[in-house]
């Protein structure tokens, strides 16, 4: 399997307002956009070819991978004017898929779940679609039995929710003919047909970390505030790039590439994205700073 779906058009509502300047694939998540997390992933399994749908904000996308690759992945872009759901856009990169079975990726996870033995295990065996589940989280909405999700929210009436849908799939090119063209729909009823069928498999992904960003929480606990997660490989919270007063005062924080931190300023619990600027005598607690005005004054739990 060479090709993979990256969803990248949802509005991430969630975590506004940092999503009114980048699509939350884009979201820096320690120093560097999240998709590119995703990217790195998926490189390491095999694929080299990346289909990214898109919609809010879509400029953003050719920005940041101005030459349409990353390493040596060709990526596709599919620009939604109307955004499709993630039914619609599988159907939409169909042109993309052809003949060949793909991972579909959601944008918004930071996750090493082993993607090369979802992949294995779906080439293996003879099923249109293979979701991968965890049996902890706090949505258990799929109804595992046996290898097979057998229902999801209880839509078909056979069982109670099991395992957490982690956002990770494998599908066969058989599963655009159940999806409708130029429709936007999501892909649950496809898969509740699937499963009624028996052609809906499980891959057991309780291995590994699996993080979802969609919300400006989950955000901050990703970056170690506010929980003690380590997934950042130990890579530096104050990038070598970043220019601080010798008499800052920073603890616990994120200070990206390009930023700037005045004399005397404080900073705590904090998030500065790449290229922002703080003043002089300034004090941030539990703040995401996003914007290219340089903030003054003293701020907490804020959005700036």
């Amino acid at each position: 399997m060479r090709k993979a779906f990256l969803l990248g058009a949802g509005l991430g509502t969630r975590l506004q307002p940092m999503t009114q300047t980048v699509p939350k694939p884009l979201v820096p998540v320690f120093h560097r956009p999240l998709a590119t997390h995703a990217l790195d992933h998926l490189h390491s399994a095999g694929i080299r070819e990346v289909a990214i749908n898109t919609h809010h904000l879509h400029e953003e996308w050719q920005r940041t991978f101005p030459d349409g690759t990353y390493r040596d992945i060709q990526l596709h872009f599919f620009h939604e004017p109307i955004l499709l759901e993630t039914g619609g856009g599988v159907k939409n990169i169909a042109s993309f898929v052809q003949d060949e079975p793909i991972l579909v990726y959601n944008g918004d996870i930071l996750t090493n779940i082993a993607i090369d033995e979802l992949i294995a295990q779906h080439e293996q065996a003879e099923h249109v679609a293979t979701l991968a589940v965890r049996s902890q989280g706090s949505a258990p909405h799929l109804a595992v039995q046996d290898g097979l999700v057998r229902d999801i929210r209880k839509k078909l009436d056979v069982a109670e929710g099991t395992h957490q849908f982690t956002g990770l799939y494998c599908i066969s090119p058989e599963i655009l003919e159940l999806i409708p063209a130029r429709e936007k729909v999501s892909i649950i009823p496809t898969f509740l047909e699937l499963a009624a069928q028996g052609k809906l498999a499980s891959f057991d992904a309780d291995k590994g970390h699996w993080l979802d960003l969609g919300t400006r929480d989950a955000y901050l606990e990703t970056h170690g505030i506010g929980a003690e997660l380590e997934t950042n490989d130990g890579l530096p919270r104050i990038h070598e790039e970043a220019t601080i007063a010798s008499n800052a005062h920073i603890k616990n924080s994120w200070i990206g590439p390009g930023c700037h931190v005045g004399a005397d300023a404080t900073i705590e619990d904090s998030l500065l994205w790449p290229g922002t600027k703080v003043g002089a005598n300034a004090k941030l607690t539990q703040c995401i700073v996003h914007t290219s005005q340089e903030i003054q004054g003293e701020h907490q739990g804020a959005d700036l």
